[in-house]
């Protein structure tokens, strides 16, 4: 069962798309940390940050009005891909897109791996079988393939292994793998607005299922301060993922 914030949301959205304009502004209000998390990937351009920030409320704009409940992912899953689609293709219209020196390193190693790997497999690698054989975070791989190729839209259409024409939103809703890094991603880059240690505290307890006692003394804090600092981190990561 969903939680009353994704109900609330759904309900919201639902009537924003039979026309009801009160709920259509409500549902852009309430996703609008989306846009600003997404710009943070949109730092090393020479536009000025608020022409990007419209740029991304058309797309998440355009997610509200072409949701489909029938794909099965939540609003924020869907919405993230709309918004950064809108905002590369506007920076691409205008050719100023700069890809960091070492994203396009990952890449070029990517593009060999891929190469490799259809000919050893006699198919499209997945995501997993190219971390494994790069030794590399299967987030750093999606990153860099996203910065490095065209964008590619939600509706864009492509052939499946049963020769069945697909799109991108299709595919998220087929694979719950996709639908996980997707949310991976938001969250390693929610966790880059903690400070450094509200971060080390956050990985510590939920990623390596350290105890807060543990934490504390090799920190050299109480239990009670390291419990005050992940409760004030959580807050922050939830306003930011909201």
């Amino acid at each position: 069962m969903l939680p009353d914030k994704y109900q609330e949301n759904d309900k919201l959205l639902r009537q924003a798309q039979a026309g009801d304009q009160s709920a259509r502004s409500r549902v852009y209000e309430g996703n609008l940390g989306l846009v600003y998390m997404v710009l943070e990937r949109f730092k090393n351009t020479s536009y000025d940050y608020e022409d990007l920030f419209q740029v991304g409320s058309i797309g998440l704009l355009k997610a509200i009005d072409k949701f489909d409940f029938t794909f099965q992912v939540r609003f924020s899953t869907y919405a993230v891909p709309m918004i950064i689609g809108e905002i590369k293709k506007f920076l691409r219209d205008d050719g100023i897109v700069k890809v960091q020196r070492g994203l396009k390193e990952n890449y070029g190693k990517i593009r060999w791996a891929q190469e490799k790997l259809r000919a050893d497999l006699g198919r499209e690698p997945a995501i997993n079988e190219l971390a494994e054989l790069l030794q590399m975070d299967k987030e750093e791989i999606v990153i860099a393939i996203e910065a490095c190729q065209a964008p590619a839209y939600i509706y864009d259409s492509y052939v499946g292994e049963d020769k069945e024409q697909l799109s991108l939103i299709d595919r998220l809703a087929s694979e719950q793998g996709n639908i996980m890094m997707l949310e991976r991603l938001a969250l390693r880059e929610a966790l880059g607005k903690l400070e450094d240690r509200e971060k080390e505290i956050i990985i510590r307890r939920f990623f390596k299922d350290e105890t807060q006692s543990v934490i504390a003394a090799d920190m050299g804090l109480s239990q009670v301060q390291i419990s005050r600092i992940e409760k004030a981190a959580l807050s922050k990561l939830k306003r930011v993922l909201e």
